[in-house]
């Protein structure tokens, strides 16, 4: 999405508050498809909780978008677009779908932190994402495991 006013003055905080040089305002995101999870997320974000996120390789592809690279900024919203947080980017690895462990399922903070639910819930999500039935996100699917950490909450 692009920055909105509010999303700008945040991101103009934010490097202000670090001291950094006055880069351009990253990209900004919620997480999710709608506004219970993404919600959710951002505040599990805010709290130190949720330090990961899966999106889907077909996602990137099919947007034409570049996957996130270690040190790399983001904005993360609430459904409503409204500023929460920056994050950056700590590790990147695309892995299968039947690759993603226990601990990566922990780092993403939702639900009861379960790879077991983990793995339900993302099923569940890509299926939907993709327009496709569940049994077509099989174990060699390509998931970006895109860690991040909290660097400002405003």
């Amino acid at each position: 999405m692009k920055p909105t006013p509010a999303i700008d003055a945040f991101w103009k905080r934010f490097v202000k508050s670090q001291g950094i040089d006055n880069r351009t305002c990253p990209i900004a995101f919620y997480f999710c498809d709608n506004q219970h999870d993404a919600n959710s997320c951002a505040a599990l974000v805010v709290a130190g909780i949720k330090q990961a996120t899966a999106p889907s390789q077909w996602w990137f592809d099919k947007h034409k978008e570049a996957l996130p690279r270690i040190g790399d900024y983001f904005v993360v919203t609430n459904w409503n677009v409204e500023p929460q947080a920056v994050i950056q980017t700590t590790a990147v690895l695309v892995v299968h779908f039947g690759q993603v462990d226990d601990a990566f399922a922990y780092a993403e903070g939702e639900g009861d932190r379960s790879l077991a639910e983990w793995r339900r819930v993302h099923r569940r999500y890509y299926a939907r994402e993709m327009g496709c039935d569940e049994s077509e996100i099989t174990d060699d699917f390509a998931v970006v495991c895109h860690h991040f950490r909290c660097v400002y909450c405003g």
